[in-house]
């Protein structure tokens, strides 16, 4: 066989063919082991902050100089326009779609307004805009306390350390409103130096602490879900306002009530069937911990914040979404059906809860109502005892599910559990009124107002719309713009060295 030097020698083209070939081949390894360098590179120098960021710093546009690929993501929740078939983003009116709602929250300030969640971007807007925070023209004034402000802006840490969190949860909200103007940032899931995540809420904290666990010792893939649970959880104000997550007992529907029965705590008395109500907040990471994707290891952040690659750079996206609206990503990463199979099958989960919430809603609705009649009948205390007490409970169970953001995706097994018992406690108020009814002389059925709009519904509580809107109007027009031109000259302050972030007290 002839060698290739022989080869050559008798085809001189043969040559020039095989130099030609090795040029190709040194150039495109070069090039390959040039790529994996310059990667390497990038990835060694992309969480080098360009500057020095303030442990307590809430600007977003601040962070966003060192962290332009978070930045950027995180901006995108700008956009509102996604909606599945029961979630979403779009700004939506719940009491208008569901006018059950505003009998079942009657006496509370939900049944005056309640809008679908707008996501991060507008955290502090939408506090603002809603009807429930009021509408005070000074500071000190107003129905609310600084608390709710507690899981809506990155100025909160930074308030909690300046004023002592005691002091926070003390004062009122239109007292610290000019302070809380960033919507939920970096600062309250991230340390500054190490970019490590961090939780910077104490309700957390001393939530752990309370049931002997140390959330320090928390893995990395455990805190891709406490910084969520930061907020995204049921919670109730103690003394002083003070925030308290209630899971003493467990994370389980009733176990947060028997927490709540113990300390015979209720938000608010129903002015129809005058029942003491516990009013679930988002109980998200509670009924998360349910269901299968927790039990198999899935946090919060692989769904709604999954990892995007840029070159050699991996990062977390910080466009927190419905993962219906990144299927690639956020299922099939590890789900390999289509993206129609998977959210098909995600939809029809959902129809099966909301179906048997739907009659839960029904019977606690006409529960409300029946009550009313029969107290008006002349019933007495004793004789209404059970009944309220399997509305509040009942309601309980309906709202433990309803308040939480995704539940019937999360734990569709535990949603049905617990509004398959809410149904069995309302029907069970509504028997025992019935034989009230008819032992105080009234044997017809009890007669059920029409209350099947919001306008109805909020018209048969006396609800003046018109005029609190009104309220909220100026409010809106007046104070929020002065809260805003306080908090720009503050920032401009910090930018010039006039004033730290956090002033020595």
């Amino acid at each position: 066989m002839k060698t290739l030097g022989k080869r050559i020698e008798e085809k001189p083209w043969i040559g020039w063919v095989v130099f030609l070939i090795t040029v190709v081949v040194v150039f495109l390894a070069g090039l390959f082991t040039y790529t994996i360098v310059e990667r390497r590179t990038e990835a060694q120098f992309v969480f080098q902050p360009v500057k020095d960021l303030h442990p307590l710093e809430p600007r977003l546009e601040v962070w966003g100089e060192a962290f332009p690929r978070q930045f950027n993501t995180y901006n995108q929740m700008a956009d509102t326009t996604f909606r599945s078939e029961f979630l979403g983003s779009t700004r939506l009116d719940l009491l208008e779609k569901n006018p059950r709602l505003v009998i079942l929250f009657a006496g509370f300030a939900f049944a005056t307004d309640y809008n679908l969640a707008r996501g991060h971007y507008y955290s502090v807007t939408d506090v603002h805009e809603t009807l429930r925070t009021g509408a005070p023209m000074k500071a000190g004034e107003g129905p609310m306390p600084a608390t709710c402000w507690s899981c809506k802006s990155s100025d909160v840490p930074r308030l909690m350390a300046e004023m002592g969190d005691d002091e926070f949860y003390a004062a009122r909200w239109s007292e610290v409103g000019h302070e809380v103007v960033n919507p939920i940032g970096c600062v309250n899931c991230h340390d500054p130096q190490t970019m490590n995540l961090r939780i910077s809420q104490p309700a957390l904290v001393e939530a752990f602490e309370r049931q002997g666990r140390d959330v320090t010792k928390a893995t990395h893939q455990e805190m891709r879900s406490l910084t969520c649970a930061q907020c995204h959880v049921e919670y109730y104000f103690g003394s002083g306002n003070k925030l308290i997550f209630p899971w003493d007992r467990g994370l389980k529907a009733e176990e947060v009530e028997e927490y709540k029965d113990n300390i015979e705590f209720a938000d608010w008395v129903h002015p129809l069937s005058r029942t003491r109500m516990l009013k679930a907040q988002h109980p998200d990471y509670e009924i998360f911990k349910l269901g299968i994707h927790a039990q198999r290891g899935v946090s919060c952040a692989d769904c709604h914040m999954p990892y995007r690659t840029e070159g050699g750079v991996k990062y977390t996206d910080h466009r927190v979404q419905n993962p219906l609206n990144n299927v690639a990503n956020a299922c099939q990463t590890c789900h390999r059906q289509s993206e129609a199979e998977l959210v098909r099958n995600v939809v029809s989960r959902q129809r099966d809860v909301y179906d048997v919430r739907e009659k839960l809603e029904i019977a606690l609705v006409n529960a409300h109502l029946e009550a009313e009649f029969v107290w008006n009948l002349g019933a007495t205390e004793d004789q209404m005892a059970p009944v309220l007490q399997h509305i509040r409970t009942g309601q309980w169970l309906w709202d433990y599910g309803a308040a939480s953001h995704g539940g019937a995706f999360h734990a569709p097994q535990e949603m049905m559990r617990m509004f398959g018992n809410g149904v069995n406690h309302a029907q069970e108020a509504r028997l025992e009124l019935a034989r009230i009814a008819a032992r105080l002389g009234h044997s017809d059925p009890i007669p059920i107002p029409d209350v099947s709009t919001k306008a109805k519904a909020q018209a048969y509580l006396g609800i003046d719309l018109e005029q609190r809107q009104r309220e909220k109007n100026e409010f809106l027009r007046i104070v929020v713009p002065e809260w805003l031109q306080r908090a720009d000259e503050r920032h401009r302050q910090w930018d010039s060295g006039e004033r730290d972030i956090v002033p020595s007290r």
